[in-house]
């Protein structure tokens, strides 16, 4: 039997592949005999917006094809309710989809594993709330909230188009390095307040961001917590050292690096002689403000299939 399902597909994802995979999902689907209802919208504001009513008329599940911006969008729609969401990875990062052992850029192997999961009843999965620090303007994400040197690196690389995938990352590196300084951050956690000056700061739920760096290799998106990774200060060419062993996870291990558990984490600025203002924080690669943040871990808040 077929099942009721919505599917939103943000055309912008890995410079339009988002759109092809996204209306070849679409027709995989319907020829599987699911009966399909787009969503859309003119931005991505609406199209939450437009998700969370589609959810709210009754469906069987909540598709999204796209990145991890995209998947923010439909954890937002689906978490509290009993809709699973399933994610057709189709971004240029993919970093949820990776963390979780979800296809990537493969719509008919995603769409086989979409209905199996379904039929298994998914993965219960916690999921994050990003806010001011009063708690106004809150939105949902998934992976990780980026607020340091990986979160001036994701800007740059949003902004340019080439090149693709985790070299666009690399490159944003370099483009950073020429003016870098540490920042300066006071952290409150569930068992205290921390004021490293930082080069790296990321509050994560699952484990990569930029297209596999493995930023908090040990996070898990069921255990209830948030694994807040700092670096503290580290030159421009120490930076450029440590930078590769990212991707292998293996930089939690240098002596300047630290990590600690925590449900909450209050970023906020610490600037003192020497220490910048922190950068425009991003989650899930996109743009949350700057802090003051409130970062928030939502236990169990959504069934994925997966």
């Amino acid at each position: 039997m077929g099942l009721r399902l919505a599917v939103l597909v943000n055309p912008t994802s890995g410079s339009g592949r988002g759109a092809r995979q996204g209306a070849r999902t679409v027709d995989l689907l319907r020829r599987r005999g699911h009966l399909v209802r787009t969503v859309s919208a003119p931005d991505r504001v609406g199209a939450g917006l437009r998700a969370a009513e589609v959810v709210a008329d009754g469906v069987d599940a909540l598709v999204v094809v796209g990145g991890d911006g995209t998947v923010g969008l439909g954890v937002g729609a689906v978490a509290g309710t009993a809709v699973p969401l399933g994610v057709v990875a189709a971004g240029s990062g993919n970093d949820v989809a990776r963390s979780l052992g979800l296809p990537r850029h493969d719509p008919v192997r995603a769409v086989r594993h979409l209905e199996s999961a379904f039929a298994a009843g998914g993965r219960l999965v916690d999921a994050m709330t990003v806010a001011a620090a009063d708690g106004s303007g809150e939105r949902w994400c998934m992976g990780v909230v980026s607020a340091g040197v990986d979160a001036a690196v994701n800007a740059r690389a949003n902004a340019s188009s080439w090149p693709r995938g985790r070299a666009r990352y690399v490159r944003a590196l370099a483009a950073e390095l020429p003016g870098f300084r540490p920042y300066g951050y006071r952290l409150r956690l569930d068992d205290g307040t921390w004021e490293p000056p930082a080069t790296l700061v990321a509050v994560a739920n699952t484990t990569s961001i930029g297209g596999g760096m493995r930023i908090a290799p040990d996070a898990c998106a069921d255990d209830g917590l948030l694994d807040v990774v700092v670096a503290g200060p580290l030159s421009r060419t120490a930076l450029l050292r440590i930078f590769p062993s990212v991707y292998r996870g293996a930089h939690v291990h240098h002596p300047v690096c630290e990590v600690r558990r925590s449900r909450t984490v209050l970023l906020e600025p610490a600037p003192s002689e020497g220490l910048r203002h922190p950068p425009t924080a991003f989650a899930d690669g996109e743009p949350v403000g700057q802090v003051p943040l409130l970062v928030r871990v939502r236990p169990g808040a959504l069934t994925l299939l997966a």
